[in-house]
């Protein structure tokens, strides 16, 4: 869990250390926000799960997929942070969602797996599944390492 070191309800501002996170591998102010749990991150893999609360809900009353969508893009970050060292920089470049089934309740799982490095880039996939085992979404993206730049 990230410890904010300013009030989370601010405006972030850039050049100054606004959260720390304890471990390389751990929910940043976001995930905790939505009420992400790291089940597992290890060797390009991770299992992430989202209770679905009621401030998750859409208008229809269902899980609102953009939850979803943070739930699986970060499942991923997850299983590529446990193949690179600890402060790499690498950012989403590319996603897309496909939704197979509305979550009307309960808990919903991430399993991610990664493939790369190719180059700076990794693709990364997740399935999602909720508390019944039927598959409610596939994710897929791409996600590339920053330059170093020098002085870094």
């Amino acid at each position: 869990m990230a410890r904010l070191l300013v009030d989370g309800k601010h405006l972030k501002k850039c050049g100054r250390e606004q959260f720390a996170l304890a471990e390389w591998i751990e929910t940043a102010p976001l995930e905790d926000l939505l009420g992400m749990q790291i089940e597992r991150a290890e060797q390009g893999e991770a299992v992430l799960s989202l209770p679905f609360t009621v401030n998750l809900s859409n208008g229809g009353g269902l899980m609102h997929g953009g939850a979803l969508v943070a739930l699986a893009d970060t499942a991923v970050a997850m299983a590529i942070k446990s193949l690179l060292p600890a402060g790499t920089r690498f950012a989403t470049t590319h996603l897309n969602m496909e939704f197979l089934a509305p979550v009307h309740a309960g808990r919903v799982e991430a399993r991610a797996r990664v493939s790369g490095p190719d180059g700076r880039r990794f693709a990364g996939k997740a399935d999602l599944f909720d508390d019944a085992g039927q598959c409610v979404a596939r994710f897929a993206s791409e996600f590339r390492l920053a330059r170093i730049t020098p002085g870094e």
